[in-house]
């Protein structure tokens, strides 16, 4: 039997109770984070962009179709071709270029006993040691052109001597001095009169390596030679920059190919409503002999100043007014009074003195929110009786951004002294604009006067 003092010592639980204190800051925290979220979610978003000052010098790429003093030559039999000249390389009048054979592989770069120089073999390592420091994943086709370029070194190397023999052998010899080129595209007779947008899709261009053919027809093309060092580069340009190169008779521009700078005689073509830039060239055709379209870069002597994107600016619509009819805050100049005249539907004037930002000068004149007149409405002189009405002739438009500094949208006024199709340079130092490292919204069409961010 249990003792009855153990059965008077027993404590009852009270059951658990999910409302007490946790519960509530659980509950809490848990709305406010879905109420946060869906806020952001359903908020209009503002990039910011840090105002920065430069310059938008050499923005203005292009690529560019060369021209150049091209002729085919094609064969004069049928059969099997041998290359000896290196493509891209100058060769002298009477330089053997290819044979043509009856019989297979009798001029092959196997069949040739080649005894090299030292000479030989340092020009050997040193085209090997450029093609490897050139070589990227994405010219693996060019491999190919490489190994034709040493299999004809090493023919030249066996032939030194110009013993090129037999019956069935037709030796193609090179009438005048040239680069040797074995790109061929159907572009070699096109002149300046022949320019046309379609000529600058290079979707449609597919050149051919005549070098990969190993056995040819009579009348089938062999090579190109390229004579003289003069060349021609055209690229389409809008009127606007044409424009503003119009008086230009020379131009500083780079390659981007292998980054280097010429500076070379400049004119402008006209095609209807098309404009060309043309650069004429007077030497260095040996680095580009092969290239019929080529990226450059116009190096122009551009102006410096604040820089945005072109897509940070937008227009906005001001009220004009005298300056004779305000009062400058000499404590902030971006302020001014102003007494407005306004009318109510019995005919009752009402005038009331308003303070109003200013967000640009013209002149004398004084630009101001439209928002704070309404039509009919007059401002007057101080301490005369003299007043003017506001018309819709007052109304101007200008250019500006939206500056973020504070948290809220307020519109500045910029003026743009150079521009390209992604920056514009802007006037610093401007009374009512942008300094150096202020915030604008990058989108001036996301945005609105006053919108918090």
């Amino acid at each position: 039997m249990e003792p009855r003092n153990a059965r008077n010592k027993i404590t009852t639980l009270r059951s658990f109770s999910w409302l007490n204190i946790g519960t509530i800051l659980f509950i809490g925290i848990s709305i406010y984070i879905v109420i946060s979220v869906f806020a952001y979610l359903t908020a209009r978003h503002v990039t910011s962009y840090e105002v920065t000052a430069g310059s938008i010098s050499g923005n203005y790429r292009y690529t560019a179709l060369a021209l150049k003093n091209e002729t085919v030559f094609s064969s004069g039999s049928s059969g099997y071709v041998t290359y000896y000249a290196r493509n891209g390389a100058r060769a002298s009048a009477g330089t053997v270029v290819c044979t043509v054979d009856k019989t297979p592989g009798s001029t092959s770069a196997s069949a040739v006993s080649a005894e090299l120089t030292d000479e030989d073999y340092k020009e050997l390592r040193q085209s090997m040691s450029s093609f490897t420091l050139n070589f990227t994943p994405g010219t693996f086709q060019n491999v190919y052109s490489f190994k034709a370029d040493l299999e004809g070194y090493l023919l030249q190397a066996g032939q030194k001597e110009g013993e090129f023999t037999g019956n069935s052998m037709n030796t193609s010899v090179i009438p005048s001095s040239g680069f040797v080129c074995y790109t061929v595209d159907n572009m070699e007779s096109l002149t300046e009169a022949d320019l046309s947008e379609e000529l600058f899709n290079e979707k449609d261009y597919s050149p051919v390596n005549l070098r990969l053919t190993q056995n040819v027809k009579t009348g089938d093309r062999l090579y190109k030679l390229i004579s003289g060092e003069d060349w021609t580069l055209y690229f389409p340009i809008s009127s606007d920059l044409a424009t503003e190169l119009h008086d230009r008779t020379s131009i500083r521009f780079r390659f981007l190919k292998d980054d280097t700078t010429f500076t070379a005689a400049f004119s402008i073509l006209r095609s209807d409503d098309d404009y060309y830039g043309k650069i004429t060239l007077y030497n260095s055709l040996v680095r580009y002999v092969a290239d019929r379209y080529l990226d450059i870069e116009l190096l122009l002597d551009r102006r410096s100043g604040l820089k945005i994107p072109s897509s940070a600016i937008g227009e906005k619509r001001f009220y004009k007014i005298p300056g004779e009819y305000v009062m400058v805050n000499n404590d902030n100049t971006n302020e001014i009074m102003i007494l407005r005249e306004s009318f109510g539907s019995d005919g009752s004037s009402n005038v009331k003195n308003i303070t109003a930002t200013v967000y640009a000068k013209q002149g004398d004149d004084y630009l101001v929110d439209i928002s704070l007149f309404e039509p009919g409405d007059y401002v007057r002189m101080t301490n005369t009786t003299k007043k003017r009405q506001i018309k819709e002739s007052d109304i101007v438009q200008i250019q500006g951004v939206y500056n973020i500094n504070k948290g809220y949208a307020i519109f500045r006024q910029v003026t743009v002294i150079d521009q390209n199709e992604e920056f514009c340079i802007v006037e610093p130092n401007s009374a009512y604009g942008l300094a150096a490292h202020d915030y604008i919204a990058l989108d001036a069409s996301s945005i609105g006067d006053d919108d918090i961010i």
